[in-house]
């Protein structure tokens, strides 16, 4: 490279030889953040709006993550949480808790009370993405290894897809939450 840009130097000038050098100092800064951005480093759960696709929520997970939906049941007025466990790109339902029974609630003979909450251990369902309506009345929050996240204040209640996709590099590097 310096033999390169001495020889510049001779046949252009001392300003054609600087311009040269900042030149490929640029292209290799651009290649290496190029780079940076393009090869997956982990795992983030994103959440993105149903109709427009923009993304709402976007945070670092890893293998065993714990993500959780928390809401208020519409008819029973009581809490629920239905907790998911990351497994690769793959959300694994792993526990629902709720403290009273109601409409859409599980009345299986594996619901156990815990303490004054029922549980349902292993609900048996994984899938590559939750769909959530989050609505006022229910107060959704996700709950991603206990970051707090206002899923209604976020979406603006509108319907949001949550999956797991793969973190750059550089988002990794810069270690940025949403």
């Amino acid at each position: 490279m310096s033999a390169l840009i001495d020889r510049l130097r001779d046949r252009f000038g001392r300003r054609a030889a600087l311009l040269v050098a900042i030149a490929a100092v640029v292209a290799i800064a651009l290649l290496a953040a190029a780079t940076a951005s393009a090869v997956p480093a982990g795992k983030q759960l994103t959440v993105t709006d149903q109709e427009t696709g923009d993304v709402v929520i976007q945070t670092p997970v890893h293998e065993n993550s714990t993500v959780s939906l928390v809401y208020m049941h519409s008819v029973q007025k009581s809490p629920v949480v239905d907790q998911y466990t990351v497994r690769g790109h793959t959300l694994v339902y792993t526990r629902m808790e709720f403290e009273s029974y109601g409409w859409g609630l599980p009345s299986r003979s594996d619901v156990r009370e815990v303490n004054g909450t029922f549980v349902l251990a292993n609900p048996d369902w994984q899938g590559r993405e939750i769909n959530v309506k989050p609505g006022h009345i229910a107060g959704h929050h996700l709950i991603v290894d206990g970051r707090d996240y206002d899923l209604v204040e976020r979406s603006n209640a509108r319907a949001v897809t949550i999956r797991v996709t793969d973190r750059s590099l550089l988002a990794t590097v810069l270690h940025t939450h949403e």
